[in-house]
């Protein structure tokens, strides 16, 4: 018998079980419903986190964790497509969906977090054999070990065209946006590349979270000195905003249990503002929301309309958003009614109300730092299904307003197409001399950058804002 005969049998490794993670379990299972069931992150992920508490799973900084790894993994996944890309022998689309959303995990902390690459590794490698099986899970360690062979800068050499040669492919490779989202914000903008860099850069960072003291049932000062100096901070513009230190949590503040406050951002209440201060020719007693839900700026307007004594009168047409408009509404100190109806075939009278506001149904664009798989949902196309609705309801609010009141334009967009485009076609349609533009960068005082007017169009960038559009028009006529 030789020797090597002699040798015992290496045994094979026993077969271990994966262990559960609950943070990246929890983050695939929010960008699992992202993907599935076109949700929102905002809304799929705070009922997680709450259940996860409620289990003993999860402290602060795992909630953190989960929320970093969900929503920075959103706001980068162009980025990190065009990286994967290069590490895989199919395109992209034959990927299966979930094991593309654990590559695209482990993308994110290998190359947008602090977390050590053994760890990024291992820890979605073990996600993997969980969620995928072991088989699949293989396939992720042999892609995220390639992926981990640069740092962000090193692969966006490699996946971004040159600038000089593509700036809207380089800027959409870089920046984690759509193309035709870059063109869009940037023909919009104006500028060279210095501003649309920091544009996109800003959508791709965390927003605030903002509240509003709604008026006349709660004060800025209010909410300031319950929650002190160390978790708040007075808004930038107005009057009414108190943000939140990072990782503040508005439904333990009482005020907002109550409905005395919300979460606003502050471009929304700026929007509100501008509308209630702008100069009128004539009586102020009936205010309209003619595209109230959910209800955020009905709040602040029927606030400002009873210490006036005007009455608010917000309608919506679907009826489910039109009772998120009732709840914000309840427990206002001055009369107003809420309706459900359609604003392109209103119940009212034309020439009823002083002042209207139509923040009319967009493409969001100028929200993508809180809604950031909104840039991957969209298309240009989306474009031409909004245009007549957002026409047609301008055209109701013309309709609406008497003569010497004033009308709101809003959209929380700054695509041309949904802003300037859709002001000027409707007043070339409805007569000339009919209605003016009203100047209306002097109703967002203090606030810097408004460009040449009349309207204004705020950006996260310049004014740490959502892309909030107005524009003012009084009927003349």
């Amino acid at each position: 018998m030789n020797e090597q005969s002699r040798r015992p049998r290496q045994q094979g490794k026993p077969y271990r079980r994966p262990k559960k993670d609950p943070v990246r379990m929890l983050a695939f299972d929010a960008l699992r419903a992202v993907d599935e069931r076109d949700a929102y992150a905002n809304l799929v992920l705070p009922p997680l986190l709450r259940k996860a508490r409620e289990k003993g799973d999860f402290d602060g900084r795992d909630a953190a964790l989960a929320t970093e790894l969900v929503y920075g993994t959103l706001r980068r996944q162009g980025t990190y497509d065009a990286v994967i890309s290069a590490c895989v022998d199919r395109p992209l689309r034959e990927v299966d969906p979930p094991v593309l959303d654990v590559l695209s995990l482990g993308a994110h902390q290998l190359l947008g977090t602090r977390i050590p690459t053994h760890a990024a590794v291992s820890a979605s490698v073990e996600l993997a054999r969980v969620v995928l099986g072991d088989g699949r899970a293989k396939f992720v360690n042999a892609v995220l070990r390639k992926i981990a062979q640069h740092d962000l800068d090193g692969w966006i050499e490699q996946v971004a065209p040159p600038y000089d040669e593509d700036p809207e492919d380089h800027l959409a490779v870089v920046h984690s946006h759509p193309r035709w989202i870059v063109s869009a914000l940037w023909d919009s903008l104006g500028g060279g590349r210095a501003g649309i860099e920091d544009l996109l850069e800003a959508d791709n960072e965390r927003p605030e979270v903002t509240l509003v003291a709604r008026p006349g049932r709660s004060t800025a000062d209010e909410i300031l000195g319950a929650l002190g100096d160390e978790n708040a901070l007075p808004g930038r513009w107005s009057p009414y905003a108190v943000r939140l230190s990072e990782g503040g949590e508005p439904g333990a503040i009482d005020a907002v249990r109550e409905g005395r406050a919300g979460v606003q951002d502050e471009g929304s209440q700026l929007v509100a503002l501008a509308l209630a201060n702008a100069p009128l020719d004539g009586p102020d007693k009936a205010w309209l929301d003619g595209c109230a839900g959910p209800g955020g700026k009905a709040a602040m307007l029927a606030g400002l309309a009873a210490e006036r004594g005007a009455l608010l009168l917000a309608s919506e047409k679907q009826p489910h958003r039109a009772g998120l408009v009732a709840k914000a509404l309840a427990g206002n100190p001055g009369p107003y009614q809420v309706i459900a109806a359609d604003g392109t075939r209103p119940p009212w009278r034309p020439g009823t109300f002083d002042r209207v506001l139509m923040d009319v149904p967009c493409t969001g664009l100028g929200a993508l730092r809180r809604r950031p798989e909104a840039r991957w949902r969209r298309r240009p196309d989306d474009l031409d299904g909004f245009a007549p609705l957002q026409r047609g309801l301008l055209r109701t609010a013309l309709d609406s307003v008497r003569v010497g009141g004033v009308v709101g334009y809003a959209t929380c967009s700054p695509h041309l197409a949904e802003t300037r485009a859709v002001v000027d076609d409707v007043l070339k349609q409805h007569g000339g001399g009919s209605a003016e533009l009203l100047d209306a960068r002097p109703l967002f005082p203090g606030v810097p950058a408004l460009g040449d007017g009349p309207d204004v169009q705020l950006w996260p960038h310049l004014h740490g804002t959502d892309a909030m559009y107005l524009a003012l028009i009084r009927r003349t006529v």
